[in-house]
């Protein structure tokens, strides 16, 4: 999970005139319009997990609506997940971080340990008191976990979309290391691609920058630009 901004595109002008519509005449808020912004605002990945290779997306309400009118057709809380997550997610969760509103690298770091399958770990470090960081916490574990032996399948398969991505930016960064003159440049150029808020997992992949900082100045630099 990162900060993405919700910016107010052409998209999603159209996408809030149809959440009007759709209230007026108390139709479903899942019209094509609010589809085609969320997917173009959260670069069509889970907001949650960050995983882009989704076969059932699904508007997620940041605050559970519970019949509140405001709430089901608030633009502002409309969300893009992937079905594990909001699945996950349900009710149970609430308040999480608005990851609209807040940097979410700055309140939970996001670190893996262990290797090829060794005493590995998925590390959700939460770094303030926050009710909603907690929360955020506890909800990224059971999704990249699982509670139940269908969610334990699902996310087994989510680990292992998100090894496959962190193994080919490390590699990315060994050799950017050991690198010179354009071919450094050139490197350089794909591990920022890989650290953008459009790339998969890139919380991960900001935290290994974060926890190398001291060998990456540059690319610590670059992140902390993102979204100053």
């Amino acid at each position: 999970m990162i900060k993405i901004e919700r910016k107010q595109t052409d998209k999603a002008q159209k996408a809030i005139m149809s959440l009007q519509e759709a209230k007026r005449k108390g139709s479903s808020y899942n019209t094509p319009e609010v589809n085609s912004a969320l997917r173009e605002m959260f670069h069509n990945k889970c907001y949650i997990c960050e995983n882009k290779q989704i076969t059932s997306y699904q508007i997620e309400h940041l605050f559970p609506h519970q019949g509140n009118i405001e709430l089901k057709y608030d633009w502002n809380n409309l969300f893009l997940a992937c079905a594990h997550c909001n699945n996950t997610k349900l009710d149970k969760y609430n308040p999480i971080i608005d990851c609209t509103k807040e940097n979410v690298e700055r309140k939970i770091a996001f670190r893996k340990r262990g290797y090829f399958g060794i005493e590995e770990e998925l590390v959700f470090e939460v770094l303030d008191s926050m009710p909603e960081t907690i929360n955020t916490g506890n909800l990224l574990y059971e999704v990249y976990y699982g509670s139940t032996p269908q969610k334990e399948m699902e996310a087994r398969i989510l680990r292992k979309m998100l090894r496959k991505e962190l193994s080919e930016f490390k590699e990315y960064v060994r050799e950017y290391k050991e690198a010179e003159g354009e071919e450094k440049e050139d490197l350089k150029y794909l591990i920022k691609q890989q650290l953008a808020d459009s790339s998969p997992f890139a919380a991960f992949k900001r935290w290994l920058i974060r926890d190398n900082r001291n060998s990456f100045p540059e690319l610590l630099e670059y992140i902390v630009t993102i979204h100053s």
